[in-house]
C-alpha cells in the first residue's frame, strides 16, 4: 500500500501512483523495518529535480524495481524542501562517503536509522561505470542477509564520525575591515571578468555575495566590488539564465557563459535576485537593473502565487514538448522555425539577431534560448517590445511547466523582503501589496499561537513538519522590511517573536552558534548545522542579520550581542570560502555601519513631504539600515520615541554607533547622511 496519497508534498504526491510501497518519513516507516528486520531506502529529491523525475520515471514505476524493493525493504520518500532537516544530516553523509552529492539521493538505513550505502542517481542499466539500481539493491540485500556485522560497523562509524564533525567556530567576534578585505581579494581571484559571475561551470547566481559586493562598495567606495557586482548583474541579465520574454531566472546555467540554463526556476532564487537587481538599481541608476528587478517581481506574482497569497516553491524543468514527451527547456527554447510561424519573415529575422537565435542552435535539436547577446538600443525598441509580447503571448499557448504549490516560509519571507522594497522603490503599491498578503498568510495559517512556525502549507493547510531555523530568520527578515517600508509596527513585533524563539531555542548558549533545528525538534542521527550560504541563505547567517536588524529597531543588547557572537563564524570563514558566505558578509557590512537606524515623523502618513522623506530613507544603500516611519509622537517603533516634527514640519533622525545626526527636513541632506 503507497502512503503517500494523503500527503501536502506536491512532490511525494508525485509518487503516489507508484508501484512502489511508499511511506513517509516518520517512526512508523522505521518501527515497520526493525518489525520485519529489513533495511530502509530512503529517497530524497524534489519536485522541480529533472533527474528526480528520471529516476521515478525509469525505477519506481517500474513493477519489477518496485516488486523487489517491497519485498526486501521499507522504502521512505521525503521531499528535501519540506524536511531540510532529514536532507542536510543524510546528504552530509553522502558527501563525506562518496565526495558529492545531489538529488535524488539515495541512501541505505538501518531501522535505527544510521545510513551505511549511499548515492544519488542509479539508472536502470549499468552505464557511464555506474551500476544499475537493481544491481544495488541485491548489493545491498545481500550484505543486510550476509554480512550483518559489517553493514553493522560501517553505520555506527559513520554515526560516529559525523558526531565528531564539530564546526570550528573560530571565535565569538565579529569580522572586522581586515576579515572583509580578505573576503573581496578572495572573491577578486574567483571572478570571471569575461562572463562575471565566480567559478567555473556549472554557474549558479551568486546573489547572496552581490548583495555583499553593494553593500562592501556603499561603506568603503570601492570600485572594484562595484565592478563585479555591476557586470555579473549585466551579463546574468543577457544571459539564457534570464527569461527574456517572462522574466525571472532558472536555477543555473549548465556553462560558464550563462547560456543554457537548468531550467527550473526556484522562488529563492528570484526573491534573492529580484532584491539584487533592486538595490543595484538603487546604487547606479542603471536601467538594466530596474527592468530585471521589476521583470522578476511581476513574474513571482504572475506564475508563483497561489489562491491564498502565498507563493509556490518552483515551477519545472521540464513540460511536454507537444508530442506527449516531456523534455527539459520545452517551454522556453526557440528554433527559427519558430520564430518565423509567430511572428513572420521579416519580424522573426529581427528577432533571431536580438535574442541569438541560430539554425544551429545553442541548446538541444537546433534551438536555442533567448539572450541578448548585443547591447541595448541597436534595434527600433517598440518593434522589439511588440516581438517581444507576441512572443511572450504564443509560448503561453504551449504545456506550460508544472509548478510546485507547497508554501516555504522560509522562502516566502525572502520573497516578502523583495517585493515590500522592490514595490517602494519604484511606486509599484500593488507589489507592496502582494508582500503584505504572504505576510498576512504566513501569520494566520503558518504561526500558532506561540509565534512557532510550520515549514510548509499547501491549499490552504498548514504541514505537519515544525520550521527550521531559516524560516524563523529568513520570516524575521521578510517582516522587518515590510515594517521599513509600510510603517505597520506589528510587522516588527512579529519579528521580534519570531526572533525570540531563535534566541532560546536555536542558540547554543556556550558558543553563540546555532543550529538548524529547534532544541525540542526530532532527534535525528546528529543536529544539523551549517553555517554556510548555498542556494539561500543559511539559517545561521540569516538569523545573524535579522537580529541585527532587530537590535537597531529596538535597541535591545541581547539581540545585537546575540548578532555579533554568531558573526564569529563569518570571521573564521569569510577570509577563506567568501563565495560560500555571502550573507553572512554582508551582515558583517551592516554591521561595521553600525547599522544606521532612521526615525522619519510627520504630521500623518498622507503627509507628501514625510512621504518623500520616508522612500529616500528608503533608497539609502547604507549598509542594513533600518527605517521607522510614523506620525510625530507614534508608539508604532521604538525609534519614533522622542522624535517631534521640526518648527511644524516633517523630519527625519539618523543616528549611528550611540551617536546621532542633527534632525534634518531636507531629502538631499538626508540622501548625504544615508549615502543615496
Amino acid at each position: 500500500m503507497n502512503r503517500l496519497a494523503g500527503a501536502t508534498s506536491p512532490y511525494l504526491l508525485q509518487h503516489a501512483d507508484n508501484p512502489v510501497d511508499w511511506w513517509p518519513w516518520g517512526p512508523a516507516a522505521f518501527e515497520e523495518a526493525k518489525r520485519r528486520d529489513v533495511p530502509v531506502l530512503l529517497s530524497v529529491g524534489y519536485s522541480a529535480c529533472h533527474w528526480c523525475h528520471v529516476m521515478a520515471h525509469e525505477s519506481f514505476e517500474d513493477q519489477e524495481t518496485a516488486d523487489r524493493l517491497n519485498e526486501h525493504f521499507v522504502s521512505v520518500k521525503v521531499d528535501r524542501e519540506e524536511r531540510p532537516d532529514v536532507d542536510a544530516v543524510y546528504m552530509e553523509a553522502v558527501q563525506a562517503a562518496t565526495g558529492q552529492g545531489g538529488w535524488p539521493m539515495t541512501v541505505f538505513l538501518t531501522p535505527d536509522g544510521e545510513p551505511f550505502y549511499f548515492g544519488t542517481y542509479f539508472p536502470p542499466e549499468p552505464r557511464h561505470g555506474m551500476p544499475s539500481f537493481q544491481q544495488v539493491l541485491e548489493g545491498v540485500r545481500q550484505a543486510w542477509t550476509d554480512r550483518r556485522d559489517e553493514v553493522a560497523e560501517v553505520a555506527g562509524k559513520i554515526v560516529r564520525d559525523l558526531a565528531g564533525r564539530e564546526i570550528s567556530f573560530g571565535d565569538s567576534q565579529a569580522p572586522g575591515e581586515q576579515e572583509l578585505s580578505q573576503a573581496l581579494l578572495g572573491l577578486t581571484r574567483e571572478y570571471d571578468p569575461q562572463r562575471g559571475g565566480f567559478g567555473g561551470a556549472p554557474k549558479f547566481p551568486p546573489s547572496m555575495v552581490i548583495e555583499f559586493l553593494l553593500r562592501h562598495h556603499a561603506r568603503t567606495g570601492a570600485e572594484g566590488a562595484l565592478q563585479m557586482a555591476r557586470d555579473t548583474c549585466e551579463r546574468m541579465a543577457r544571459g539564457g539564465i534570464y527569461d527574456q520574454l517572462g522574466g525571472g531566472f532558472a536555477r543555473y546555467s549548465v556553462d560558464r557563459d550563462w547560456t543554457v540554463p537548468h531550467f527550473e526556476k526556484m522562488l529563492y532564487d528570484n526573491a534573492l535576485l529580484c532584491r539584487v537587481y533592486a538595490h543595484l538599481w538603487r546604487a547606479t541608476g542603471s536601467e538594466l537593473a530596474r527592468r530585471v528587478a521589476l521583470e522578476t517581481a511581476d513574474f513571482m506574482v504572475r506564475e508563483l502565487r497561489t489562491e491564498q497569497g502565498g507563493f509556490a516553491s518552483a515551477l519545472d524543468a521540464d513540460s511536454d514538448d507537444g508530442t506527449g514527451r516531456h523534455v527539459e527547456g520545452a517551454y522556453y527554447a526557440w528554433t527559427p522555425a519558430q520564430l518565423r510561424e509567430v511572428l513572420g519573415e521579416e519580424d522573426a529575422e529581427l528577432a533571431a539577431r536580438h535574442f541569438g537565435v541560430t539554425e544551429e542552435g545553442t541548446f538541444e535539436h537546433g534551438a536555442s534560448v533567448l539572450q541578448l547577446p548585443q547591447q541595448d538600443g541597436l534595434s527600433d525598441a517598440a518593434r522589439i517590445e511588440s516581438i517581444r509580447s507576441r512572443l511572450f503571448r504564443a509560448r503561453a499557448g504551449r504545456p506550460a511547466p508544472g509548478r510546485d504549490d507547497k508554501v516555504v516560509a522560509a522562502w516566502n519571507g525572502l520573497a516578502i523582503a523583495a517585493l515590500a522594497e522592490t514595490g517602494a522603490y519604484f511606486d509599484r503599491p500593488d507589489l507592496v501589496d502582494a508582500a503584505l498578503a504572504a505576510a498576512d498568510l504566513l501569520v494566520r495559517l503558518h504561526l500558532d499561537d506561540q509565534a512557532r512556525i510550520a515549514r510548509t502549507s499547501k491549499d490552504g493547510q498548514a504541514g505537519a513538519h515544525a520550521g527550521v531555523l531559516e524560516d524563523y530568520a529568513d520570516v524575521a527578515e521578510g517582516f522587518l522590511a515590510l515594517a521599513s517600508v509600510t510603517g505597520e509596527g506589528v510587522w516588527l513585533e512579529f519579528a521580534g517573536f519570531l526572533l525570540d524563539h531563535v534566541l532560546t531555542r536555536f542558540v547554543d548558549a556556550g558558543s553563540g552558534s546555532l543550529f538548524d533545528t529547534a532544541v525540542d525538534a526530532e532527534r535525528l542521527i546528529r543536529r544539523p548545522q551549517d553555517p554556510t550560504d548555498n542556494a539561500v541563505p543559511s539559517g545561521w547567517t540569516a538569523a545573524a542579520a535579522a537580529l541585527l536588524g532587530y537590535a537597531a529597531h529596538t535597541g535591545s543588547e541581547r539581540h545585537r550581542t546575540a548578532a555579533e557572537r554568531a558573526l564569529g563564524v563569518v570571521k573564521a570563514l569569510g577570509p577563506r570560502v567568501p563565495r560560500f558566505i555571502g550573507w553572512g558578509l554582508a551582515a558583517a557590512e551592516a554591521l561595521l555601519d553600525g547599522p544606521r537606524e532612521v526615525a522619519v515623523v510627520g504630521a500623518g502618513p498622507d503627509d507628501p513631504a514625510a512621504r518623500e522623506l520616508h522612500r529616500t530613507a528608503l533608497l539609502g544603500a547604507a549598509p542594513g539600515a533600518v527605517v521607522a516611519f510614523g506620525e510625530a509622537g507614534g508608539d508604532e517603533f521604538p525609534l519614533l520615541a522622542g522624535r517631534p516634527l521640526v518648527d511644524g514640519r516633517p523630519a527625519a533622525y539618523v543616528c549611528r554607533g550611540f551617536t546621532c545626526d542633527a534632525p534634518t527636513t531636507d531629502p538631499r541632506r538626508l540622501r548625504d547622511a544615508l549615502g543615496g
